[in-house]
């Protein structure tokens, strides 16, 4: 009770402070009525959609929405509120100055300035816009990004062969059918050899792919699906009537998975054959720091493969290739994370920028990333969680093909 008194107080302060800019650039009083009318359904719907209800800790669409629109709020007086403070200090430092100087009794404050105040809107529009794009467009803005890598000890029979990546589906936040059966069959179309999910598929409970199932039953891939968890699929952030309840849930989505048609890799491997060839597939349960689980057993998932293999790994968290396996005598040649979303909010300009709050958490956070020759490609997500959207981490497939020799060659 008292976590959301200090919200409400914080909530207040901060709308109120944002509020003079407002009153400062127009006179006109429906619009203070519409700024604090906003603000009170925004706050009003947020503290109900997460204390009432039967849900718990669970995050469906409504509650994320909730959480998007007071995110959005807070950005827009989050960006006024330092310029005004800004203002304000350099209006205390006039009075002051002109008290002192002219010895008038009383304290002169001066005005705001309007310009400033405009200024000050204009700045907080840009996030705000940008959060509510994410949210009605961002979100399902699928891209498909294409990797072309090189391997001297690739076997000739997959030279050319072609792995298409999804990661972070979770498929309890969606709300729009359309866009993702067109995201389905966009990942169809890569008509790739191999379809590799790194993990996430569910928010929380295996209900929530209930109604998805059939849409992603219709992926299809050469030589077939294959599958890892990620942190959320064990159910770990949601209370339970058990710890026999929780443990159906995994159980269940393992059977969901299955009947969509991936194969789960659960600390195991697979060998991929061709033409009296092959490569090992691996595939770890999710294995992080911070508090995230540590199931990953690399070990026991390279049982039975040789160390000349040539070997791609899938593990859902980036830090379990940054702290363990491009460390590893075994030589992981490709592994194969998600996790991160890019946290979804972002600015990327291919050959210029590339910066998100995640590179803060996460040293490999988006993207290809190389070290003592092995390589890691952090898929930015397929869906998302917690705030609705995206802003400039756009949703992903990843197809990487796989090419023998060096790239110079």
């Amino acid at each position: 009770m008292i976590r959301w008194i200090l919200f409400a107080i914080l909530f207040i302060i901060l709308t109120v402070y944002g509020f003079q800019a407002i009153r400062t650039v127009t006179k006109q009083t429906w619009i203070y009525y519409v700024f604090f009318g906003i603000a009170i359904v925004i706050v009003g719907n947020f503290i109900f959609q997460f204390t009432s209800g039967n849900e718990g800790r669970v995050l469906t669409p409504a509650k994320s929405y909730a959480f998007g629109f007071l995110l959005t709020f807070l950005a827009f007086n989050l960006v006024l509120v330092p310029i005004l403070i800004g203002e304000d200090i350099i209006r205390g430092a006039i009075g002051l100055y002109q008290k002192a100087m002219t010895q008038k009794e009383a304290f002169y404050f001066p005005s705001r300035r309007k310009f400033i105040s405009q200024v000050a809107i204009g700045l907080a529009a840009i996030p705000f816009s940008s959060l509510l794009y994410g949210m009605y467009k961002g979100k399902y803005n699928f891209r498909v990004l294409n990797y072309t890598l090189h391997f001297e000890d690739l076997p000739e029979a997959f030279d050319g062969y072609r792995i298409t990546q999804i990661s972070d589906i979770h498929s309890g936040s969606f709300d729009n059918r359309e866009k993702i059966e067109y995201a389905v069959d966009l990942i169809n179309e890569q008509e790739s050899d191999i379809l590799l999910f790194t993990g996430d598929m569910v928010n929380n409970k295996a209900s929530e792919m209930l109604p998805w199932k059939d849409t992603f039953g219709k992926l299809r891939a050469k030589d077939g699906l294959y599958s890892v968890l990620g942190n959320h699929d064990y159910g770990d952030y949601v209370d339970w009537s058990s710890a026999a309840a929780k443990k159906q849930n995994l159980e269940d989505l393992k059977t969901l998975q299955k009947e969509i048609g991936f194969d789960l890799l659960l600390n195991e491997n697979r060998f991929l054959e061709k033409e009296g060839q092959r490569i090992a597939l691996i595939g770890v349960e999710n294995w992080g720091i911070g508090g995230f689980k540590q199931a990953g057993d690399l070990k026991k998932a390279s049982e039975q493969v040789h160390k000349d293999d040539f070997k791609i790994l899938m593990s859902h968290d980036p830090s379990h290739w940054d702290k363990v396996v491009v460390n590893d005598s075994y030589h992981y040649h490709l592994t194969l994370s998600g996790h991160t979303h890019g946290m979804q909010f972002g600015i990327e300009i291919p050959g210029w920028i590339k910066w998100s709050p995640a590179k803060w958490r996460y040293k490999q956070w988006a993207g290809i990333y190389t070290e003592l020759g092995q390589h890691i490609n952090v898929n930015r997500g397929f869906g998302y969680l917690g705030y609705p959207g995206r802003v400039g981490i756009w949703p992903e497939i990843t197809v990487i093909e796989l090419k023998r020799g060096t790239k110079s060659a």
